[in-house]
């Protein structure tokens, strides 16, 4: 008989020459399992901690650095030079991966559905920015929440749609994925003219803002970096296909570079005198997910008026309507709000919703994916592909 595999020497894979008989299936399995060393308690503990890590990096590293950047804030706003390393290097990073990545070929196909992509788009932008804009208002002048967070609220809802999270969250609740794949791409690029109108028409000109530098700081950090990204899209397999191949590692690369940008933001904050305390920032938690699920529920209604006869579309477009940005948020944020101190809290709403809208939507994808199997049965063949053409 043959030994059994494996890389130490053990005596249990000798076996007797009277025996020539090769052992079964189950025997060769029991003396696997045999082998193999059981984990010991910690070592669970460990490989758990660790899956919950990877599974939430990113919200994990914020909350660590806006501890570190509440203990020590003077790193971050000063002695690592913000003003070059996280506004200018890391934002310039981000956007130039943004280009290569922004799949802007799906535009051409803006006019397929035109009324449904308006109506994401329009939802988005405008819908849930002026629903947060009034709610906030309210909320400060009945003295239950400060207006540094206010004003976050409505700048965070101000900027584009997700990318990445709304493809898998459409994708995993069987919604419409050519139509994610268009919104959050047409979303993005808009969004770099649109978000920083929108900001400047709900709060007016700060004495700190000068509109023409923005607009300048934008073009040289946003603008012209995804312009450049999307040339070497068009033009150069070379860059497209190395940054395919480190997909993975790019994706980390941007992310840290907006951790960063996070904690020198909170830096800045932290290192001057504010007008919020902690119960202000629990309060606005519980503001964030009562908006969110306001506009949700809208969203959803909307789309059954507009487009009953179309599931796909529905589910696609609930997280079309709701869906904001980090990767795009916080640097254009911090782009138009660089000077001024109150930064920091212009951001925290923005992070607070991040998190909110993938807890909400996993939990919906498993219910969205029925609702969609059962209109699909309820609707003949014939009715779901003229409503496609429709919308």
């Amino acid at each position: 008989g043959q030994p059994l595999s494996g890389d130490q020497p053990n005596e249990n894979k000798v076996f007797s020459l009277t025996s020539p008989a090769a052992p079964n299936d189950n025997e060769k399995s029991a003396a696997e399992t045999d082998e193999q060393p059981k984990k010991s308690l910690l070592q669970k503990i460990s490989d758990r901690m660790l899956k919950f890590y990877e599974a939430n990096s990113f919200l994990i590293l914020v909350l660590l650095v806006i501890l570190l950047a509440y203990a020590y804030p003077r790193l971050g706003a000063e002695y690592l030079a913000p003003q070059i390393t996280a506004t200018w290097v890391a934002v310039i990073f981000i956007f130039l991966l943004s280009g290569i990545s922004l799949k802007s070929e799906e535009l051409g196909k803006a006019f397929q559905r035109l009324k449904f992509n308006a109506f994401v788009q329009i939802f988005n932008f405008f819908v849930v920015s002026s629903i947060t804009f009034g709610f906030s208002r309210l909320m400060v002048k009945v003295g239950a929440l400060s207006q540094s967070l206010a004003d976050g609220m409505v700048i965070g809802t101000c900027v584009p749609i997700t990318i990445n999270m709304v493809l898998v969250l459409t994708k995993s609740s069987n919604g419409d994925e050519a139509a994610a794949i268009f919104n959050a791409a047409f979303g993005n690029l808009t969004g770099v003219f649109l978000s920083p109108a929108l900001v400047l028409m709900y709060l007016g000109l700060d004495g700190a803002v000068n509109l023409g530098t923005v607009f300048f700081k934008l073009g040289c950090r946003v603008v012209l970096p995804i312009a450049v990204g999307q040339l070497l899209q068009k033009f150069s397999s070379i860059v497209v296909n190395f940054v395919k191949t480190h997909k993975k590692r790019f994706k980390k690369v941007q992310e840290y570079c907006l951790i960063f940008i996070i904690y020198t933001v909170f830096c800045k904050t932290f290192s001057v005198e504010r007008d919020t305390t902690a119960r202000d920032a629990f309060v606005m938690i519980a503001f964030q997910f009562l908006l969110l699920t306001v506009v949700m529920v809208l969203a959803w209604i909307l789309l059954s008026i507009l487009f009953p006869n179309n599931p796909k579309l529905r589910v696609m477009g609930l997280f079309g309507c709701t869906h904001k940005s980090v990767a795009m948020g916080v640097p254009l944020i911090n782009a138009i709000f660089e000077d001024n101190p109150q930064v920091g809290f212009y951001t925290l709403p923005l992070l607070v919703w991040h998190p909110m809208q993938l807890v909400v939507g996993s939990f919906l994808a498993p219910r969205l994916v029925e609702f969609v199997k059962k209109e699909e049965e309820r609707l003949a063949p014939n009715d779901l592909a003229l409503n496609r053409e429709d919308a």
